[in-house]
């Protein structure tokens, strides 16, 4: 039987999942594919730390360049977007083909990551950088290959949607549930990375790129997180029949892109509302499929080892046939579609302020609104925070972004308005 010498580089909480599965499931994987998985070595900065796998010490090493002479493909578990960079070109460069987790480094240094990949005719496989054990990479660069992706809305980010799920189910603010979620390993002690939605975007970068065939980078995506949802706007959608998720938001109009990533109301039966706790989601839009959703576990050490031992299997697959890159991913270099700037997007809004408990006040908004061609859907009065004032919670029919902007610059402007317009846009699905 052929074999397929494995290396790790970076020993952590992923690393040692990887080389578990691959010591506990390498007969069964091995009947599955007619090839031997070799633990082959390992590496990391330190390898007297136990990690809680028994692996022979001869395999450990502290000199990662020395590993990638000796094995047949390169597993990248470090994180970061520096020394990890470095390792993946020199892999590549060497002709090894690479199998990382490394979302960050991918979002920003792909294009140039897969340009080496091309030159030297080594794969770089990652099923593992987005949404863990969902198996949406390879979905998407093979098993959606005769579709024309129309959209695809993604919960990627466990902290988040275990926040938003919490505060809504048991009424609790933000603060303590992310407290809670620190405390729980959900999140990180500086969780802005996930709060602020910027892992949500690197994983946006990366399916958008997927799905139509050039590399878009994050830089050019909008992105706003979810320290500004409170308790108050999750019971109000609540009311009004959504539920509050931060998606990552990636269309196609005609030759125009849409790569987002924001708080957003979806509808309470909508297949992505069902998304609760730290499960992750992602729904795909095909002209010939139709909707397809993938749902699981989409961080933690076994779901994202399971991943990486899919792409190892691949790898392997490829090196007992001749083949590499049998579906390009991406047309390095080259630009075919617009991306749409946020202003220019529309979608329906919901909109909440408060404002004086006064005739008129309601009637200049609708003006206001009017003016700039947003029609309303419904609008709701509640009882504000003194006896003088009321909340109004509008929603909105679908609008352009520069137009609502506008809009609320002016509303905010206005008399009788006690606070600023909040507004979180909607996605009816």
């Amino acid at each position: 039987m052929r074999e397929i010498k494995i290396g790790i580089i970076g020993f952590g909480t992923v690393g040692a999942g990887v080389a578990s599965c691959l010591l506990r499931n390498g007969d069964v994987i091995a009947k599955r594919t007619g090839i031997k998985p070799v633990l082959a070595k390992i590496a990391d900065i330190d390898i007297e730390r136990d990690r809680g796998v028994a692996v022979p010490r001869e395999i450990l090493t502290t000199d990662a360049r020395q590993l990638m002479n000796e094995v047949d493909v390169v597993v990248e578990l470090i994180g970061g977007t520096s020394i990890a960079k470095d390792f993946i070109l020199e892999a590549l460069r060497i002709g090894k083909p690479v199998v990382t987790a490394n979302k960050a480094l991918l979002a920003l240094h792909g294009e140039e990551l897969f340009a080496a990949a091309e030159k030297s005719k080594a794969d770089i496989y990652y099923e593992a950088s987005v949404a863990g054990g969902i198996p949406i990479i390879k979905a998407l660069r093979e098993s959606f290959i005769g579709n024309r992706i129309n959209y695809i809305y993604g919960i990627m980010n466990g902290t988040c949607n275990y926040i938003l799920t919490r505060m809504m189910r048991e009424g609790v603010d933000f603060a303590p549930v992310l407290a809670d979620a620190q405390r729980l390993g959900y999140a990180e002690a500086n969780p802005s990375l996930d709060i602020d939605g910027h892992d949500t975007a690197h994983k946006t970068a990366i399916l958008a790129s997927l799905a139509y065939g050039e590399w878009f980078g994050v830089k050019p995506i909008y992105v706003e997180g979810i320290r500004d949802i409170s308790l108050t706007d999750l019971k109000y959608a609540d009311e009004l029949g959504y539920h509050i998720k931060l998606l990552g938001v990636i269309k196609q109009l005609n030759d125009d892109v849409q790569l987002r990533v924001h708080p957003t109301l979806v509808p309470e039966d909508s297949l992505m509302a069902g998304i609760t706790d730290v499960f992750n989601g992602v729904l795909v839009n095909g002209d010939t499929v139709g909707d397809t959703l993938f749902y699981g576990r989409g961080a933690g050490r076994d779901a994202t080892a399971s991943a990486v031992v899919a792409d190892l299997m691949d790898v392997a697959l490829n090196l007992k046939f001749g083949s590499h890159r049998r579906v390009p991913a991406f047309r390095i270099g080259r630009q075919f579609r617009r991306l749409m700037p946020m202003e220019d997007i529309s979608t329906r809004y919901y909109l909440r302020l408060q404002v004086e408990d006064k005739p008129g006040v309601i009637a200049r908004i609708a003006t206001i609104l009017g003016q700039r061609n947003i029609s309303i859907s419904s609008i709701v009065q509640r009882e504000g925070q003194s006896a003088d004032n009321v909340t109004l919670i509008i929603l909105t029919h679908t609008a352009k972004e520069r137009d609502i902007s506008g809009a609320i610059a002016e509303i905010e402007a206005s008399a009788g308005i006690r606070t600023k317009v909040k507004r979180i846009r909607i996605e009816d699905m």
